[in-house]
């Protein structure tokens, strides 16, 4: 950002290449300014700061106070945009610009986190790991907030925005906002400027309670780019420490520069801290806190003292049952701490299972003390984690998930343990997920690994912050979950790249296949797959997806077909393994598809044919008498009494004269698939009659190669034919020529066939072109259903036949 100088130009402009940016008449550049420019300004006037991609300012409460194109900035900080002006104190105005700058690369030293360590171990504060800034020391903030039970008042000394810890050119500084009790580096109170924070700094924030020594842990290993994984927090100088190696360590959040500079009234005023009330002193010695029984007496011979004799002796005589009263009070309060205490020793002998126990037991009645919770979350996770560690590393997820189940059921009262539990869980499912389909480059299973990834992900971005904290002080705790924070980070962002990349390509494809199924352009969907195979070469199962494919053009087929015993047989065969295919189904099952009720009726009707059982039959298809399928179960119906009828003549006619022809015939016009009955019941005769069954065949190919010559000579059927609006003669006379041909092919080869004899490489080709001709005058004429009317349509069909049997069908 630069602020470029308007009111006085001479002054020059300001580049503002931190985070934070100082505005006050003792900041760095208006501190060289002359007194008379910089009168109006405030010592602590604003602050400029980016806030994610966004730039603000906010006042700090100035007196002659700040605005942005006229407008004053009130408690909320104000955006600022390119071509902004901006005036502090009424007298200096600017104008914003923004301006590019190259990306930062993140080098050797560069700071990785700021621990801070309390000076005192009797009061039983917690190490404070920051590891992203700013950090805003705050008594509403958790960080001191959990003491307020144990020290209220030293709690209320800490004002709601006491102050911040921010970067500025890598290096940590500490500003104090304006604190009641005042802010302390080193014992001096700072003013209005931010310090510098260097490694063992002492630092205290309202007193001489919140004492802290600061550590810094920087980068130590290569150049590298910055990442977005979070942190994983170093040993932490609270562990390091001899006297006190089991510290437990509170793992701080990042706080937004919007919520520190955005001044809003306290509901209460602060409570005054005499020890830090004098102006200029240092923070008092940092002594080891007395016990409570004798702070109580001191305090009891504090009032007793310096009276008058007379107020002393009537104190005595009235004051003596209080003072027992208070002093069995005191007692208690000083066993109510024997439970920390106990907490407190077992944890430090290394006793983790005892103290994980025993703080379960104590929380069982008093689930609200935030000591006993944290002691008890550091027992548990030292007692159970390194065995959880040591078995998702050998990959035992079954023994992992155990672990944490017992974990679980140790912590039911701890309140405090059990959200780091969930985390724990949730690295184990994660790393479960990982290990069991091949790593984070395997490839990706269509239809089988979206939905676990996109419900780890899910779990993790719905708190993102709160899950880095959780986890990075389970790694506090446990320093063998360090490579486990560290890997899941990893796999994180893989899955995460997965998820933009391929799980979005999947969802695109879902929708792709749904419209084209749905407008009936099935057939191109295979060069979809195709495509999706060559971009994506990760996305594995497409071979499914192809496969229901398949299945599904045979289905889209069998209904254009409108044949109920073909169809039937196909739905029973039918399995769709994707999800996209699945759902078409069902809705084609609400459509086209027959009905169960349906599909019944005619499953029985159809077993009793093929049984010979034909007036059953007949009477099973007559109860198909309403709706979509009507039309083509008495089209079925009509085919088979026609069969039924002629199977009867012909037994009546049987060693009579032309008997061997008709039954050929009758035999040649039977349908393999349905009338197996009947083809079984004349097989005998025709074994009988075989030579004349050949000579029959012979001829019925040589009458079919005969039309197709005739047909074939005329020239075929064009498209002017078939778009006449009505039947001419010679489409009428070249649908014969070509029906014929087909149907003796058809008829001849069927003779062949059952007889097991060979018809010849020149018949069968014969049949073949017949054969693809008829298909493709019917596909032709079929396109046409929107230019043809259907009656019209039907009738050149009928007249064509073919494969299908066209003058069987229904419209």
């Amino acid at each position: 950002m630069l602020l470029q100088a308007v009111s006085r130009p001479e002054l020059g402009d300001i580049l503002i290449e931190e985070s934070l940016f100082a505005i006050g008449r003792n900041e760095h550049p208006f501190a060289t300014y002359d007194k008379e420019i910089v009168a109006e300004l405030s010592r602590r006037h604003a602050r400029v700061f980016w806030e994610g991609r966004e730039l603000y300012v906010a006042d700090l409460g100035s007196k002659n106070g700040t605005s942005v194109n006229g407008v004053a900035v009130g408690e909320k900080p104000a955006a600022l945009r390119d071509g902004d002006e901006v005036c502090f104190g009424g007298v200096l105005s600017y104008r914003v610009r923004l301006v590019a700058r190259a990306k930062k690369v993140q080098r050797v030293g560069t700071l990785l986190s700021l621990t801070l360590t309390p000076e005192r171990d009797d009061l039983l504060l917690e190490p404070v790991v920051i590891a992203s800034f700013p950090f805003l020391i705050s008594k509403i903030d958790d960080v001191i907030a959990r003491y307020k039970s144990a020290y209220p008042h030293q709690v209320n000394y800490i004002s709601r925005r006491h102050a911040h810890i921010f970067l500025k050119g890598g290096a940590p500084f500490i500003e104090d906002l304006g604190s009641t009790n005042g802010t302390f580096v080193g014992g001096t109170r700072l003013d209005e400027h931010a310090v510098e924070l260097h490694d063992g700094d002492i630092v205290a924030f309202g007193g001489s309670h919140f004492v802290y020594r600061v550590s810094l842990q920087h980068e130590a290993e290569v150049e590298a780019e910055p990442t977005l994984t979070g942190f994983t927090p170093p040993v932490a100088a609270a562990e390091d420490d001899p006297g006190n190696p089991d510290r437990t360590m509170f793992i701080a959040a990042p706080d937004s520069f919007l919520d520190i500079f955005c001044i809003s009234p306290s509901p209460q005023p602060d409570e005054v801290n005499d020890e830090a009330a004098q102006a200029g002193s240092p923070v008092p010695r940092v002594r080891r806190e007395r016990s409570r029984t004798v702070l109580f007496v001191r305090e009891l011979g504090r009032a007793f003292a310096g009276g008058e004799r007379g107020t002393v002796k009537r104190m005595l005589r009235w004051g003596l049952p209080v003072v027992a009263l208070l002093v069995a009070v005191a007692l208690g309060f000083y066993r109510a701490g024997s439970a920390e205490r106990e907490l407190a020793h077992l944890v430090a002998a290394g006793d983790f299972a005892r103290a994980a126990a025993v703080a379960d037991a104590y929380l069982a009645s008093d689930p609200d003390d935030a000591a006993l919770q944290a002691l008890g979350t550091e027992a548990l996770l030292k007692a159970k984690l390194p065995e959880w560690v040591g078995s998702l590393q050998v990959h035992a997820f079954g023994r992992a998930a155990a672990l944490v189940a017992d974990m679980k059921a140790q912590a039911a009262h701890n309140a405090d343990a059990q959200p780091l539990l969930a985390e724990v869980e949730w690295v184990g499912e994660l790393e479960r997920f990982v290990v069991e389909r091949g790593g984070v480059d395997a490839p990706i299973r269509i239809y089988a690994d979206e939905e676990r990834i996109g419900t780890l992900l899910q779990r993790w971005h719905a708190d993102s912050r709160a899950r880095q904290r959780a986890l990075a002080r389970v790694a506090a705790h446990v320093p063998q979950f360090r490579d486990v924070h560290a890997e899941v980070l990893t796999h994180l962002r893989r899955l995460e790249s997965d998820e933009s990349v391929y799980l979005a390509a999947i969802e695109r494809l879902n929708a792709a296949i749904a419209v084209e199924l749905d407008a009936g352009r099935a057939d191109t969907l295979s060069a979809l797959l195709d495509d999706y195979a060559g971009k994506y070469p990760r996305l594995a199962g497409l071979d499914a997806v192809r496969e229901d494919l398949r299945q599904f053009v045979e289905l889209d087929r069998a209904l254009q077909a409108r044949r109920l015993e073909p169809l039937i047989a196909l739905l029973g065969k039918l399995h769709f393994s994707t999800p996209p295919f699945r759902q078409h189904l069902e809705k084609l099952g609400e459509t086209r598809l027959p009905s169960a009720e349906v599909v019944r009726q005619y499953a029985a009707a159809d077993q009793a044919w093929r049984d010979g059982r034909g007036e059953e039959a007949l009477a099973g298809l007559q109860q198909i008498s309403a709706g979509p399928w009507a039309e083509v179960a008495a089209a079925e119906l009509a085919r088979k009494k026609t069969v039924l009828q002629q199977f009867g003549a012909l037994q009546q006619a049987r060693g009579g004269k032309g008997y061997d022809e008709r039954l050929l015939a009758f035999h040649a016009a039977l349908d393999e698939s349905e009338d197996v009955y009947f083809i079984r019941a004349t097989e005998a005769d025709v074994d009988a009659y075989r030579d004349q069954a050949l000579a029959r065949a012979n001829g019925l190919l040589t009458r079919a190669a005969t039309s197709w010559r005739q047909y074939r000579s005329a020239g075929g059927i064009g498209g002017e034919q078939r778009l006449e609006s009505g039947i001419s003669g010679r489409f009428r006379s070249q649908a014969r020529l070509l029906a014929e041909a087909q149907s003796a092919a058809r008829q001849g080869a069927r003779i062949h066939e059952m007889l097991k004899t060979d018809m010849g490489e020149q018949a069968a080709a014969v049949q073949a072109e017949i054969d693809a001709e008829a298909e493709l005058q019917r596909q032709s004429l079929q396109e046409l259903h929107r230019v043809l009317e259907p009656g019209l349509l039907k009738a050149k069909l009928a007249l064509i036949g073919g494969q299908s049997d066209e003058e069987r069908k229904s419209p």
